[in-house]
């Protein structure tokens, strides 16, 4: 099944805790902290498989998380790094972050890309050791990794796309003049993905040629197959609209070339714009009065390059190849989209999402909660007063101190952390 649409959530790993411990050796008295640090978690980064053709496989996993780093141990050990996690997509998948919209990366180019960074890992107790603090029993623990829900969405990667009604001799084409092998039958939707084709010039000289599904009308608002393989022609440098010239299924060729133009232009406006050569098919069953009538429409009206073709025959289809290869040499490379910045207040949000807690107010007693702050806690001696004043900084950094006076807490009044319990004290 070709699919070419995909939601996913990335999460990259937790950096991991730092690590509270004191030197211990035979005949070295108080040998002081020697807590090393958590090791980074692990960046999700997306790669380019040049043997993967659509996003299948992202329909049966939706949830992608990366290693977390290792805590610290003694002896300043550091804690290992976590893996990354590699996601493999095919060339030309624009990644968008999925509340925004924006373009994160094109995966055009073969480069990789961290959609999502490692947290850094926690601090051991071996860093905040001074002169007057000799001992401390406090580290930092590990930032979480980034985390985001991600839209994958594959633009294929093709220099000319056909375009035109289904049954007009699309596949036909692209069969004589390329090595691609579509199904051709005489019905409607024949081809129910799209197909690419490689035309080679000459040494050292090819275009890609896609074959998109039949549009219809109403194919920029989702009727038929248009609306879901539109968006594989807006990278296309150049169109080559195909006409049934003869309108054997009782269309005005006209007034097909006008309803599938207006179907791009409604899709994106942008496609309206890119440079078009006009294939009329099926010649040899017009008469001389049809050809003549959209020959001049094509031409003298819309000023637009136009041949004539027998596609079962490949009659006609050197030319059009010739100028097309031709009119490609002058034109720009492929479209590849700009990463774009993420606006600053989703990733303030994110970041409160994160660091979420709650306060809540029962009978005096102000209650806190947010899963974060158990980590703080078991890192936490409630007997030592350098743990307990890095505490209260991590409460105040937090907003929690905020929240509070936001509550109307009071001087004297019970603060209830998971079972610690302390007096508020201003």
């Amino acid at each position: 099944m070709f699919v070419d649409k995909a939601v996913i959530k990335i999460k990259a790993g937790d950096g991991g805790d730092g690590a509270v411990t004191f030197h211990r050796e035979k005949y070295i008295a108080s040998g002081g902290p020697d807590g090393g640090d958590g090791g980074r978690g692990g960046n999700i980064v997306f790669e380019v498989d040049s043997n993967l053709s659509t996003l299948a496989d992202f329909r049966y996993k939706r949830k992608y998380k990366a290693e977390n780093g290792q805590p610290g141990r003694g002896s300043r050990c550091f804690g290992k790094k976590g893996e990354d996690l590699i996601i493999r997509v095919p060339k030309g998948t624009v990644i968008r972050e999925a509340e925004t919209g924006r373009v994160m990366a094109d995966m055009s180019t073969g480069e990789r890309f961290i959609a999502a960074k490692g947290g850094r890992g926690g601090w051991g107790n071996a860093h905040f050791a001074t002169a007057t603090r000799q001992a401390p029993r406090f580290a930092k623990n590990g930032v979480p990794g980034e985390e985001w829900e991600v839209e994958l969405e594959l633009k294929l990667l093709a220099d000319v796309g056909l375009l035109g009604f289904p049954n007009v001799g699309k596949s036909t084409l692209i069969s004589v003049v390329s090595d691609a092998k579509p199904i051709i039958a005489d019905y409607h939707f024949t081809t129910l993905t799209p197909v690419l084709g490689v035309i080679r010039m000459g040494p050292e000289s090819s275009f890609v040629m896609a074959d998109i599904p039949g549009l219809i009308e109403g194919a920029g608002d989702g009727v038929g197959l248009g609306h879901a393989f539109l968006r594989h022609v807006e990278r296309c440098r150049l169109l080559i609209h195909i006409v049934d010239a003869a309108g054997s299924e009782g269309r005005d060729p006209i007034e097909d070339f006008e309803t599938i133009n207006r179907e791009l232009a409604k899709f994106n406006p942008d496609l309206a714009d890119c440079p078009q050569i006009v294939a009329a098919n099926k010649v040899d069953l017009a008469t001389e009065e049809q050809l003549a009538r959209f020959r001049h429409f094509i031409e003298d009206e819309k000023q637009l390059p136009y041949f004539e073709i027998i596609a079962p025959i490949a009659e006609g289809t050197k030319a059009l190849i010739d100028y097309t290869a031709a009119t490609l040499a002058k034109l720009p490379p492929v479209k590849i989209y700009e990463r774009e910045e993420i606006p600053a207040e989703t990733l303030a949000q994110g970041r409160a999402k994160r660091n979420a807690f709650t306060v809540t107010a029962e009978n005096g007693v102000y209650y806190i909660q947010g899963d974060w702050l158990v980590n703080i806690l078991n890192k936490t001696d409630p007997d030592d007063y350098e743990s307990l004043q890095y505490f209260q900084r991590v409460l105040r950094k937090s907003g929690i101190i905020d929240a509070l006076v936001e509550k109307g807490i009071q001087d004297g009044d019970v603060v209830d952390i998971y079972g610690l319990e302390f007096e508020y004290v201003p």
